[in-house]
């Protein structure tokens, strides 16, 4: 790989895991000069990945706000999304939903046990565990971060969603997703999905908090 194309995959990656942002925003976060960054996004721009828009401020000129295009998405990984919807169909087609569902609760828990496994060790600070868990999601290319929230919640984030085409078929694979985070982080935690996809978010991310223990009576 040419230095030139680490240069723009670098641009791409800062407009994908932080959203639209002016080249001096992209240029301080990968330590180059707006210049340099300005140049890779027109170059982008001609081929159709990025796009900008020129927003008016309060005083001064209009700012020049940068974003991916739809088809920079293929720069980035799904794993196998035509065939996956194929599967899917071919399932309900042959089990119905019910059969579906059950497909969906047994990948579920084998995703469970793995990532149960993988946390052990870890400790029992929410901190701790929401990092590894983030640590998980990178690998399978959901390009996850976290982050400390106010009142000692955590933000996980994920910016890419390697099975979006999959998802958007069927939407239950959200709904496990969500239910794996609850299971693996345990019963004191809560985890609300504050950003979404499919619903025309770009990213999916999760407030997640640890919740008081239960009085005895």
């Amino acid at each position: 790989m040419t230095d030139e194309v680490k240069a723009k995959e670098g641009v791409l990656y800062q407009l994908k895991t932080r959203g639209p942002q002016t080249a001096a925003q992209v240029a301080k976060r990968l330590g180059v000069t707006p210049m340099a960054v300005r140049q890779h996004l027109y170059r982008l721009a001609e081929v159709g990945e990025v796009a900008y828009s020129d927003e008016r401020r309060k005083v001064g000129r209009p700012t020049r706000v940068w974003r991916l295009t739809e088809a920079a998405a293929a720069r980035f990984p799904n794993s196998h999304g035509d065939l996956t919807i194929e599967i899917i169909s071919a399932v309900r087609a042959a089990f119905g939903e019910s059969g579906m569902e059950r497909l969906l609760a047994e990948r579920t828990r084998r995703q469970l046990d793995d990532y149960r496994k993988r946390l052990r060790g870890v400790g029992k600070s929410l901190a701790a565990r929401v990092q590894a868990l983030a640590a998980i999601r990178r690998e399978q290319g959901y390009m996850a971060e976290c982050s400390k929230m106010a009142r000692g919640a955590m933000l996980l984030a994920e910016n890419h969603c390697p099975i979006c085409a999959a998802a958007a078929t069927c939407q239950g694979l959200c709904r496990e997703e969500l239910n794996l985070f609850r299971e693996v982080l345990g019963p004191r935690v809560s985890v609300e999905r504050i950003d979404h996809i499919l619903a025309g978010a770009r990213r999916c991310a999760y407030r997640i908090e640890s919740t008081p223990a239960r009085k005895s009576k």
